[in-house]
C-alpha cells in the first residue's frame, strides 16, 4: 500500500494509532528526563544537611554562583539533627520576606556537621564553631566576611526577626 492509500483509508489509518501513541508517550518520557537533568543542574546546592556531600565541591559551585549573579555565600553549618536548624527553615518559611532577602542577596551553602561527617579538614580553615546552626559569610572569590553564631539572632523559642533582617542586610552585598 503506498503512502496516497494509507492517507485515505481509515483501516490505515487506525493501525498507525498504536505507533503514533508510541512516539508521543517517547517523546513525553524524553522531555521529563531532560526536565528533570536540568533542575538538578540549575539547583546543585544540598537543600538538607548532607554527610556524603563533597563540602569543597558545594563550596566552588557556590561561589561560581555567586560570581555570576553578585551575591555572597551564606554557608549554613549544622545537621539534620539539629532542632534549631529547623526551627530556621520554619521560621524562614513563616517569614517569606527575609526568605526572599536571603536568597537575592545571597547563595546558600549546607555544611553538614554530625557524627556521621563533621567534615573536620574543610571546616579548620574558618574560625572555630561554638554551637549550631553558624553561619560564614563569604564574599564571591571565597574570603570571609563574617563569622556568625546564629544565637544572636534568636528570640526565646524561635529567630528575632528584627535581628535576622539586619543581619541579611549588613552583609548583603552592595
Amino acid at each position: 500500500m503506498n503512502s496516497t492509500n494509507a492517507q485515505s483509508d481509515p483501516s490505515a489509518r487506525r493501525s498507525m494509532r498504536p505507533m503514533r501513541r508510541r512516539f508521543v508517550a517517547a517523546l513525553c518520557g524524553l522531555l521529563v528526563a531532560a526536565r528533570a537533568r536540568a533542575a538538578s543542574e540549575s539547583a546543585p546546592l544540598p537543600t538538607q544537611f548532607d554527610p556524603a556531600r563533597d563540602p569543597a565541591h558545594d563550596l566552588d559551585t557556590a561561589l561560581r554562583m555567586a560570581r555570576a549573579t553578585r551575591r555572597r555565600v551564606l554557608a549554613e553549618v549544622g545537621g539534620e539533627w539539629c532542632t534549631w536548624c529547623h526551627t530556621m527553615d520554619h521560621f524562614l518559611a513563616a517569614n517569606p520576606d527575609l526568605a526572599k532577602l536571603r536568597d537575592e542577596n545571597y547563595i546558600v551553602l549546607r555544611i553538614n556537621f554530625s557524627k556521621e561527617n563533621a567534615n573536620q579538614a574543610f571546616l579548620s580553615r574558618w574560625p572555630k564553631v561554638a554551637g549550631y546552626p553558624h553561619f560564614f559569610v563569604l564574599d564571591a572569590n571565597g574570603h570571609l566576611l563574617r563569622s556568625q553564631d546564629t544565637s544572636a539572632l534568636e528570640a526565646t523559642k524561635d529567630y528575632d526577626p528584627v535581628a535576622f533582617r539586619k543581619f541579611l542586610l549588613e552583609w548583603a552585598p552592595r
